[in-house]
């Protein structure tokens, strides 16, 4: 997946007309994602809370202290919103991880107002996940 910020998914969000844009721009993100390899999906790296199957991996810490996420879903839409959560946690150290709040960028995207309760809740337990796994990298 190419280095996307969080300000050109803004951007891109907003320059388009209607939701069922938004959601196949969501779709064509989830494409781009590497999928995991059959490994990776293992119990432990699932996402519980989720309703669609979502695993989730975090890769060695590197040398300028930065976490990076892999994950893969087996919905499309999931695996657009994965897009969103990789793009807004890659890169960062554990302590920005841990101070960002994602509610924010899911406001002004407007996921809030056009996901189902549980894609909702789904993104939440993601988002959980990530801070988890990143907490675990702080403290360890």
């Amino acid at each position: 997946m190419n280095k996307l910020t969080v300000e050109e998914l803004y951007d891109t969000f907003e320059a388009l007309d209607d939701w069922m844009e938004r959601y196949k721009y969501l779709i064509d993100l989830g494409r781009e994602l590497a999928p995991l390899n059959e490994l990776e999906r293992t119990e432990e790296n699932r996402v519980k809370g989720c309703i669609s199957q979502v695993w989730l991996v975090a890769d060695p810490i590197t040398e300028a202290g930065t976490l990076n996420f892999r994950a893969d879903s087996d919905a499309h839409l999931v695996k657009g919103l994965i897009a969103v959560a990789l793009t807004l946690f890659n890169g960062k150290n554990a302590a920005d991880i841990l101070a960002t709040d994602p509610g924010d960028v899911y406001g002004r995207l407007g996921l809030d107002q056009h996901l189902s309760v549980n894609r909702r809740n789904g993104f939440v337990s993601m988002m959980q996940r990530i801070k988890g796994l990143a907490h675990h990298s702080h403290t360890a």
